[in-house]
């Protein structure tokens, strides 16, 4: 028999974040690719008028993470657009994740 006392308990995470890392790090272009144990965001900087763009930082995902990410994004950008009024999409750079080195 388990015990399930604590199965039903909230748990509290201390969450801290280092203080370059809390600086955060501007990109304005993204490439998602998966396989069937993960997902990998690359995170892009692209220069106005440069033919080359770099990679900042990269994310691996499970799939169930990156889903429940997917989830906590539409639901902030939501929250958003409630307060702050639709997000107007632009046509952004087409990028063939296979160029990526």
């Amino acid at each position: 028999m388990t015990d399930n006392k604590t199965a039903g308990k909230e748990i509290k995470i201390e969450i801290q974040i280092d203080e370059d890392i809390a600086q955060g790090m501007y990109t304005n272009l993204a490439a998602v690719n998966h396989s069937e144990n993960e997902f990998i965001f690359d995170f892009i900087f692209l220069q106005p008028q440069s033919p080359k763009a770099k990679v900042r930082s990269r994310l691996i995902l499970s799939p169930k993470h990156a889903k429940r990410f997917m989830n906590a994004l539409q639901d902030n950008i939501r929250k958003y657009e409630e307060n702050f009024g639709e997000i107007q999409e632009s046509n952004g750079p087409v990028m063939d994740a296979g160029s990526i080195h």
